[in-house]
């Protein structure tokens, strides 16, 4: 069967996804203009500076708002902002694209998501953590889906 547009790049997402340098959340991203890539990223550290995958994981504790500790890897850069760096690097407008990801951009990434005009974004998985992500995405007429009703988790959290 012909898979729909959300599902053919979101298979392409998961081939990006396998490019990613930390083994704790392999995620990946690709930002979609007229149905044609504009913008490809995955998990990893920047430019340069060592990987997960090479040294281990620079684990920090993070406490949730409703008092949660969970344990994140902050060594590396999430999918969404490595695609929309390559799309600034190339010089590569995202007005009106839509971006695919995993999960539900994390707070960071939809103020990106939000600056840099995208207007909407697919999600594979729903993300613990993303409330505040679907208020700003309403507030700002950023339109967003969810594939799959499960909750991207990792190990460690």
């Amino acid at each position: 069967m012909r898979p729909d547009w959300d599902d053919y790049f979101i298979d392409m997402m998961d081939t990006v996804a396998t490019r990613a340098t930390c083994d704790r959340g392999r995620s990946g991203c690709i930002i979609v203009r007229d149905r044609r890539i504009i913008s490809t990223g995955y998990v990893g550290s920047p430019a340069g500076l060592s990987h997960c995958d090479d040294v281990g994981h620079l684990m920090k504790q993070v406490i949730d708002d409703d008092g949660t500790t969970r344990q994140h890897c902050m060594r590396t850069i999430h999918a969404e902002q490595n695609a929309i760096c390559q799309a600034a690097k190339h010089g590569i407008s995202l007005e009106g694209s839509t971006l695919y990801c995993k999960m539900e951009p994390c707070r960071v990434c939809a103020m990106l998501i939000i600056s840099c005009g995208i207007k909407k974004v697919v999600a594979k998985y729903m993300y613990h953590a993303a409330q505040e992500t679907r208020d700003m995405f309403a507030q700002a007429g950023v339109t967003m889906a969810v594939l799959e009703n499960a909750t991207e988790n990792y190990d460690n959290q």
